[in-house]
């Protein structure tokens, strides 16, 4: 029988996976937090929900907020099980799952009143946010897009605000007029200084608003830093039916994702934080290091596996780390051009955190999609590759392995695979890049003429001649047969 997940059936629940062993009555809102989906409920959620299990800090509980049409969808799921939500944690090996009860509510979402009212409450002490790497309101230079439309209207009428960043102005707007100790800011998004990101964002508002206002907020409240990491597939009703076939419980969006799980935060708080370090979190003065090797080495790797995967029609990552002269890619490239980019990491050593990410991206369990990790490349290119060329291109250094990546994320967005399948758009800006990526096929160097992605990096010599003769080759001979001599095999 599938019990359906709520507070009242934790006992029977109990006999078939882990759930919260304190009293969640007597959780109180510490955190607000802004995109409650999937990653955030398997990583900084279960932080918490581990933390509140020793017995500690129960006035840092989790309520939700958010703006967007998927975040009443989360809503109207997590009300009907009382905010809990189903982890299951999976290596190659076993499947454990966990519930969760670090979330205590959902604000009404798009609700500006209800949601500034709450940042207002100086019980919420740290607001965080997970709203994906391309909800910043970056321009194409990389700086905080403050003509943005939607930013320009949540200048224009501060009390209505219907961004993230227009609502966090305003709840800091009000704690300043009622002399309230500001809230932190803490961005667990992916995205290189999410701390700098965030804190662009949201002075770009508050200075359109109130420079007085602004110059508050710049001395007053905290952005720190954060290197977030663990590989969280999306939810659909074959993970629905796997919880109810494997474990027995009905739960309307549980998560699963890797066993793996790692938080670099920078130690600054405008108004006090909870001992994650009790449970595994890592805090440090700079994330910087941490970072660079998680963004190249990891996220570069994703990308180097993503592309000939999706050419090749290659469904799950797991099984591009099946295909030899892929994995053979993978390991020459991050050994050869990636990790040589990557500063010293304190206490750590990089060829074993390498080692790590293969036996992650293997995993069997996770069945991350090659569609996802190839999603959005025109915004994750810039931050997760082409730093790695520029750093190469400075040291006068090799390039070949970096450029054909560039090719074959070229040759991907040209909208065919090698057996001339359709690729669906996978881009916000899909139309765009395959009308490049189809000038690019009868003239290559077209491609690093995007300069949103490329820069500088896309006019030097060296690597626009690199790059032309790797997508010229895999037009002329194929995804396999580049791979195979870049990897040296016959």
């Amino acid at each position: 029988m599938t019990i359906a997940l709520s507070a009242a059936t934790l006992p029977a629940v109990a006999a078939r996976a882990s759930v919260p062993a304190y009293d969640r009555s007597a959780l109180t809102a510490g955190i607000l937090h802004f995109g409650v989906g999937n990653f955030h409920r398997a990583h900084q959620a279960v932080y918490l929900d581990s933390l509140f299990a020793q017995g500690r800090d129960r006035d840092w509980a989790i309520l939700g907020a958010g703006v967007m049409p998927s975040d009443q969808r989360m809503r109207d799921a997590l009300e009907g099980q009382d905010w809990l939500t189903t982890v299951v944690e999976q290596s190659g090996a076993q499947s454990l799952a966990r519930v969760t009860g670090a979330m205590v509510g959902m604000l009404p979402v798009g609700d500006a009143a209800a949601i500034i009212d709450r940042l207002a409450d100086p019980a919420i002490r740290i607001v965080s946010l997970t709203v994906t790497e391309g909800g910043y309101y970056i321009d194409a230079s990389g700086a905080f897009d403050a003509g943005h439309p939607t930013i320009r209207a949540d200048i224009a009428a501060p009390g209505r605000p219907e961004t993230v960043f227009g609502l966090i102005v305003a709840g800091l707007a009000r704690r300043r007029a009622a002399g309230t100790v500001p809230f932190t800011v803490m961005s667990c998004d992916n995205i290189p200084h999410n701390g700098v990101v965030t804190r662009n964002a949201v002075l770009g508002i508050a200075r359109g608003i109130d420079a007085g206002l602004a110059d508050w907020i710049a001395e007053a409240v905290a952005f720190p830093n954060g290197m977030v990491d663990r590989i969280t597939p999306a939810t659909g009703e074959q993970e629905r039916g796997a919880l109810a076939r494997d474990f027995g419980i009905a739960d309307a969006w549980p998560v699963f994702c890797e066993d793996f799980t790692q938080w670099v935060l920078e130690d600054r708080f405008s108004a006090g934080r909870p001992a994650l370090e009790a449970v595994g979190v890592q805090f440090v003065p700079d994330v910087t290091p941490f970072e660079t090797m998680k963004i190249r080495i990891l996220n570069g790797g994703h990308a180097v596996i993503a592309y000939p995967a999706g050419l090749l029609g290659i469904t799950f990552a797991h099984e591009a780390m099946e295909t030899p002269l892929i994995r053979a890619f993978l390991r020459k490239i991050e050994q050869d051009e990636i990790i040589p980019t990557v500063p010293p990491v304190p206490g750590t050593d990089l060829a074993a955190y390498f080692g790590i990410i293969e036996r992650r991206f293997a995993n069997p369990k996770i069945k991350d999609t090659i569609r996802r990790l190839c999603l959005d490349g025109s915004n994750r290119q810039p931050k997760f590759i082409v730093p790695s060329i520029a750093d190469r291109l400075k040291a006068r250094a090799g390039i070949e392995g970096l450029a054909l990546e560039s090719a074959l994320w070229c040759r991907y967005c040209y909208g065919e695979t090698e057996t001339g399948e359709a690729i669906e758009p996978n881009d916000p800006n899909w139309e765009r890049l395959t009308a490049a990526a189809r000038l690019a096929r009868g003239e290559p160097t077209a491609w690093l003429d995007m300069e949103e992605v490329y820069g500088e990096v896309g006019k030097a010599d060296a690597f626009r001649e690199r790059f032309a003769a790797a997508l010229r080759a895999l037009w002329a001979d194929g995804t396999q047969a580049v791979l195979a001599r870049y990897v040296g095999e016959p």
